[in-house]
């Protein structure tokens, strides 16, 4: 039998040693920390009995994965959550915008809007499951759906400002639209920057936002039961270093890192032909993500009321105030006002803090690496719509992005989206050739590949597969 090495137990590890193990082959993931999924964890990080999630939080891609919906997760004990509403954009007026799941609420929620934002939304949010396998794939491929992606190819490749320009006129759904480009970490300004808003529109529409019961660490035992069932493992505290690579090289026929391509030139880059390696170098990383975790004796005291109907808050105020906040960071400074996403799961799953106690999950962009103190510029933003928000904190933990990555060496510089999204990493991410490195039977399946970033687990899965094929071997 074949033996195959993951290093790393992200979800794009993990879903990478599924697809290996479903082909029959022996495999065993090796993850450096002493607790597996990456980014993917729960953690005690404030106080007693207050869960917190050290990476993400909220997964519209998770719950809407072609390929995680094809595994049996529920038996393995994930449970996804939903709030009532799955997100929230308060205003400075003390109102807040809704995005609810269903389109036809949202319409009339919209306004003079809302037949627009369904005649944006409605074919891809129907069509999820072809629209999905389709954006979720590499991106030099045929489609299967040409008419779908031809239509939401023509609508999306713009700048968010000249999309939001074209197509809303009220302040209300620009702002909450600008929340969603938000995600991107792109200048608003940029062609593109529009992809990621709309996808992120459709997906709430297509699958909600949801939230795994327990925290994040649930999908990633989840997807570990599952792989355990198919008789691959999963060894903690296992750092790869150059002489460890050395060994793994002499018993696995296999190798496939689930790690930046950084790691894998300070692992194995002696096998790296030159030509890779000069491309791998030339690899760049996005901005950095700067977290607080909140354990809070209360709900956030939001102004507007609604917004406890969802589990996502997006705080930014209106277009302007959000893209100001992204340009300033892509241009490499520290915002005064940053854009800020949160998430209060503990309204909708109180398995996650002590009875009537909560926690919040709080981040804001900044330059790759910074090392400047975001707390106070967060927590401002917070008490802009949460007068007295600072009253019901207990304890916070600070994560700044040296910390981040110190946790999981994978966010390089405090980067969660595993590279800049700019034009040409989105085609060659991290090379033409998406997840070969030019060695035989050595992969790259990590986030820097495509499609890239999110909780999906689909740029493991078109590794393995992709493996799988070069060694003719037979795939489910």
């Amino acid at each position: 039998m074949s033996r195959a090495c993951v290093i790393g137990s992200g979800p794009n590890g993990l879903a990478a040693a599924i697809v290996l193990a479903q082909a029959g082959l022996s495999v065993e993931v090796l993850e450096a920390e002493d607790e597996p999924g990456g980014a993917a964890r729960t953690l005690p990080l404030t106080l007693p009995g207050f869960l917190h999630d050290f990476g993400s939080a909220v997964y519209p891609f998770g719950a809407g994965s072609p390929f995680f919906s094809s595994l049996p997760l529920a038996h393995y004990g994930l449970e996804w959550i939903h709030a009532e509403a799955p997100l929230a954009h308060p205003l400075d007026d003390g109102t807040a915008v809704l995005l609810e799941r269903d389109l036809a609420a949202t319409e009339r929620a919209l306004g003079a809007d809302g037949k627009e934002w369904r005649r944006l939304i409605e074919p891809e949010a129907e069509r999820w499951s072809e629209f999905a396998t389709e954006v979720l794939a590499p991106p030099l491929h045929l489609p299967r759906h040409p008419l779908l992606m031809g239509r939401f190819g023509l609508t999306a490749p713009r700048s968010a400002r000249s999309f939001a320009n074209s197509h809303f006129s009220s302040p209300r759904t620009r702002a909450i639209f600008a929340g969603l480009v938000g995600h991107s970490f792109l200048s608003f300004e940029q062609p593109l920057s529009a992809t990621i808003g709309l996808m992120f529109a459709i997906s709430i529409h297509a699958v909600g936002w949801p939230i795994p019961h327990g925290g994040a660490q649930a999908l990633s035992q989840a997807l570990i039961g599952y792989l355990n069932s198919l008789r691959g493992t999963v060894q903690t505290s296992r750092r790869i270093d150059r002489a460890a690579f050395r060994e793994l090289e002499e018993h696995c026929q296999l190798l496939l890192f689930a790690t930046s391509p950084r790691q894998l030139l300070a692992i194995a880059g002696s096998e790296i032909p030159p030509g890779y390696r000069r491309k791998f170098e030339r690899f760049r990383h996005g901005p950095g993500a700067f977290k607080v975790d909140y354990a809070l004796s209360s709900p956030v005291p939001w102004r507007a009321a609604e917004c406890r109907r969802a589990i996502t808050v997006h705080l930014g105020g209106s277009f302007d105030d959000i893209a100001a906040a992204e340009e300033e960071v892509v241009q490499g400074r520290c915002a005064e006002r940053p854009f800020v996403l949160t998430a209060q799961p503990t309204l909708f799953d109180q398995s996650r803090a002590p009875q009537g106690k909560h926690v919040l999950w709080a981040y804001c962009h900044v330059p790759n690496g910074s090392a400047f103190d975001m707390t106070e510029r967060i927590e401002k933003q917070i008490e802009r719509f949460a007068p007295g928000f600072r009253d019901c904190v207990l304890a916070r933990h600070v994560s700044p992005p040296a910390a981040l990555a110190a946790r999981d060496a994978n966010l390089v510089g405090g980067d969660i989206s595993g590279g800049a999204m700019i034009l040409r990493q989105i085609f060659f991410r991290p090379t033409l050739r998406g997840y070969a490195t030019g060695t035989p039977n050595l992969y790259l399946c990590s986030a820097s590949t495509p499609p890239g970033g999110g909780v999906h687990g689909m740029c493991g899965y078109h590794a393995a597969r992709l493996a799988l094929r070069r060694m003719g071997k037979p795939q489910r």
